[in-house]
């Protein structure tokens, strides 16, 4: 059965620099020894975005040292907080695709994983680039994964999510191109699942018939009123990544709150 760590919306700053008064490289490294501690036979830790804050050279360099602290290997893509040229001169083990997009496939005994850029730039015109898009390349290359993928499910990862969540701001810079997306995961009929981030949200349902789940981040979360435009507003709870298990009858998600997750168990 295969496993499958997921982070997502790193927020990763330069040394000194916090957000809302909390330190992403901190609530990170915790991340990252509680997977050790627990998960150390994961088959990947699958990162979805966001890495960074502002796309800086010095937070993609504090990542990329902290990435190298995890036990199981790692695979990586972006967000629209991110910068793909600079992240590429940071990572630079990370292979991008022929046309220069970070994504990848990864193929294991039961399924397909299939990482998306959904990066909307260049330009990095901010803010008409923090929404999420495919453009026809990248559109193709998804074409040629699913088909590719040779009877097994196929389990996507991308930043954006390719619909709407609920949340009003945050659903006016989802995926731009939902349609095309969802045409080409009808058309194959092979996608078991679709993960994504962006929202800083524990969000799980279905969208045209197929399952989704959206993850929290390790840093700071989305919070719950639904009708607020502004897609900046964070509130202090708990870090947390994702846990997806391929079962021979299926999938599970769980989500792991692991900031609190090393308080005494009791019995009930």
């Amino acid at each position: 059965m295969t496993k499958l760590i997921v982070f997502t919306d790193l927020h990763m700053v330069p040394e000194g620099a916090t957000i809302i008064g909390l330190d992403p490289y901190a609530r990170l490294l915790a991340g990252i020894e509680h997977v050790n501690r627990r998960h150390a036979d994961a088959d990947r830790v699958i990162f979805m975005g966001d890495l960074t804050h502002r796309a800086d050279t010095p937070s993609y360099e504090r990542l990329r040292d902290l990435l190298s602290l995890l036990t199981p290997p790692a695979a990586i893509t972006i967000g629209n907080h991110d910068h793909r040229e600079r992240f590429l001169e940071s990572f630079s083990h990370v292979q991008p695709d022929e046309n220069g997009f970070i994504q990848q496939v990864i193929d294991f005994d039961d399924c397909r994983a299939v990482l998306l850029d959904t990066l909307f730039a260049p330009p990095y015109d901010y803010p008409m680039s923090h929404a999420g898009y495919l453009c026809e390349t990248r559109l193709a290359w998804f074409d040629r994964a699913l088909a590719g993928a040779g009877g097994r499910p196929v389990l996507v990862f991308m930043h954006h999510p390719p619909h709407k969540t609920g949340f009003t701001g945050m659903d006016a810079i989802r995926l731009g191109n939902e349609d095309a997306f969802y045409e080409l995961v009808l058309k194959h009929d092979n996608v078991r699942h679709i993960f994504a981030g962006h929202v800083h949200r524990t969000i799980g349902g279905s969208h045209r018939g197929i399952p989704f789940s959206i993850f929290k981040s390790p840093v700071h979360q989305q919070p719950m009123p639904f009708d607020t435009p502004d897609t900046s507003l964070s509130v202090d709870e708990p870090a947390a990544y994702g846990i997806v298990v391929v079962t021979q009858d299926g999938l599970q998600v769980h989500n792991e709150d692991y900031e609190i997750a090393g308080r005494d168990v009791a019995i009930a």
